[in-house]
């Protein structure tokens, strides 16, 4: 299944064979200044913070982005995957650190990130290439 907006993601999730906690990734674009004029922008990307939550647990994508912004408005992107229960139950907030944690060094290591949905403020999927 092809995920295209933040609603597909949420269902898809709750239509897994097993429970679901899905993974946030709030992160900071910053562009590098660039003296010759290109079409191709650089800079770098950092985490600023993350959060794990149960499907049942968001309400929309405009209800993630107000709880994000109180916590830090600093960010310009989420990262967003998913984490597969056993035995019929979700994993645990505690089972999503690592998970977590990999994804946020996932990207500021440049490592392969392809595998996360990836949205922006208004929730425009971002394609890596």
């Amino acid at each position: 299944m092809e995920i295209t907006n933040f609603n597909e993601l949420i269902e898809a999730s709750k239509l897994q064979s097993t429970p679901q906690r899905l993974l946030f990734l709030f992160a900071k674009a910053t562009a590098l200044e660039n003296k010759v004029k290109t079409a191709h922008h650089s800079g770098t990307v950092e985490p600023v913070m993350c959060v794990d939550k149960l499907p049942s647990e968001i309400v929309s994508f405009q209800a993630l982005i107000q709880e994000a912004d109180s916590i830090s408005s600093k960010w310009d992107f989420v990262l967003i995957g998913s984490l597969s229960g056993t035995n019929g139950q979700p994993p645990t907030s505690q089972e999503a650190d690592a998970p977590l944690s990999l994804m946020s060094n996932n990207l500021v290591n440049g490592k392969d990130i392809s595998k996360y949905v990836i949205l922006d403020r208004e929730e425009r999927q971002i394609i890596l290439a």
